[in-house]
């Protein structure tokens, strides 16, 4: 099986709630964020490890780990995707997937046919600021996966990346408002950018100066942090 896994985090508490995990991470990428600090992953420079060290890997912690993360980059890119994912999951594997929200066909037939236990959908941006923060995609086909998302029956969270120089209360309340205006009742987590000596684009200084107080409140989903 042909699938672009270039790392492998053995062993991870954080990644996905409630189960213990290993993530495995996909090179590749539709979108360049400037913030992104793994470039190497996402241009698909990164060498691809041995598909049957991976088997091996996945096979020895059979028992020992509950889940699996798929990440990246982008996992939704590879079509054989959906195929690795049954394998996961006659494997005994809970199955987490990362996205960016690109891939809405992809993500509405994995819901369907009931191969994941959970995502989690980066929202990078609001829709008038999108293009200028992704680099490249449609926010109307993000939109998408987060309309399929709201829609199903599966357990989800939404998260932000948010670099001071990048977006403000201002962009993040559009956010929230958004998600109120679809019934999302879930958990919305603001991740703070955690500084890289690499990124995609050079940027100025991150401040970690978001103020928390002039965000929404009461909007009938959890507003939740990570790394302030």
């Amino acid at each position: 099986m042909k699938l672009p896994i270039c790392d492998i985090t053995p062993f991870t508490l954080q990644d996905f709630p409630g189960f213990t995990a290993c993530i495995l991470w996909f090179g590749g990428c539709n979108m360049r964020c400037g913030y992104c600090h793994n470039p190497e992953l996402v241009l698909g420079k990164k060498q691809r490890l041995n598909w049957q060290d991976i088997m091996q890997f996945l096979q020895q912690r059979v028992g020992l780990l509950d889940g699996v993360v798929l990440s990246g980059g982008e996992c939704t890119l590879s079509p054989a995707l959906p195929q690795f994912i049954k394998k996961l999951r006659y494997m005994g594997y809970k199955v987490k997937l990362d996205t960016n929200g690109l891939s809405p066909d992809m993500l509405a037939q994995l819901i369907a046919d009931k191969q994941l236990d959970y995502v989690a959908l980066d929202y990078k941006a609001p829709e008038y600021i999108f293009l200028d923060i992704v680099g490249q995609g449609e926010f109307s086909t993000f939109n998408q996966s987060l309309e399929i998302l709201c829609n199903a029956d599966i357990a989800f969270e939404i998260r932000t990346t948010v670099h001071s120089a990048l977006l403000d209360e201002q962009d993040i309340s559009a956010i929230m408002q958004h998600l109120q205006r679809l019934g999302f009742s879930g958990d919305y987590y603001l991740q703070n950018f955690q500084s890289s000596p690499q990124t995609i684009t050079p940027l100025p200084a991150h401040l970690n100066k978001l103020d928390m107080d002039k965000l929404p409140s009461d909007m009938g989903f959890t507003l939740c942090k990570r790394n302030f």
